[in-house]
């Protein structure tokens, strides 16, 4: 995992498994890299093709443990839509938690990626989360992109 990119067949593959188009970057990152390890030092994975799939499928837990009442969040938008450190991670739409796609893997599957196919840039980037059990919520970003460039930014101390 993570020495070879998918092929273009395994990505058609995926895309029609899923019944959707892959954001922008996700999809590059994965012709880049099928899969890659230690991201963070609780995410060990994210996934290679054949493990992609929708959360409520891969975690149902995940899902119900944060859905709870099944009653949405009811973030304003001026909240939800800010990024960075203007941010507060609690103030996430949990309704939209039955649409995510998982792309990591945890041993103890509490931290995890999300890709949010409902926030949608004009590009076609989908929104992406991170959720962490010490977070009051999830950190959410713009795009994959957004999301690998502050992990590596993070694991080389540039940030503070």
């Amino acid at each position: 995992m993570g020495s070879a990119g998918a092929t273009p067949e395994e990505l058609a593959g995926l895309e029609a498994r899923l019944g959707t188009v892959l954001p922008p970057s996700y999809r590059g990152f994965l012709r880049t890299s099928n899969g890659w390890l230690d991201t963070t030092t609780a995410i060990r994975r994210l996934l290679p093709v054949p493990e992609i799939g929708w959360a409520k499928d891969l975690d149902p837990e995940l899902i119900e443990g944060w859905s709870g009442s099944g009653e949405p969040n009811d973030v304003p938008d001026e909240d939800y839509y800010a990024y960075g450190d203007e941010q507060q991670p609690c103030t996430i739409r949990t309704e939209y938690l039955n649409d995510m796609l998982k792309i990591s893997h945890a041993p103890d599957a509490s931290d995890v990626y999300l890709l949010n196919p409902r926030v949608v840039t004009p590009d076609g980037e989908w929104e992406a989360w991170y959720f962490a059990h010490w977070l009051p919520g999830a950190v959410r970003y713009r795009s994959f992109w957004d999301l690998m460039n502050d992990e590596y930014h993070n694991f080389r101390g540039d940030q503070g």
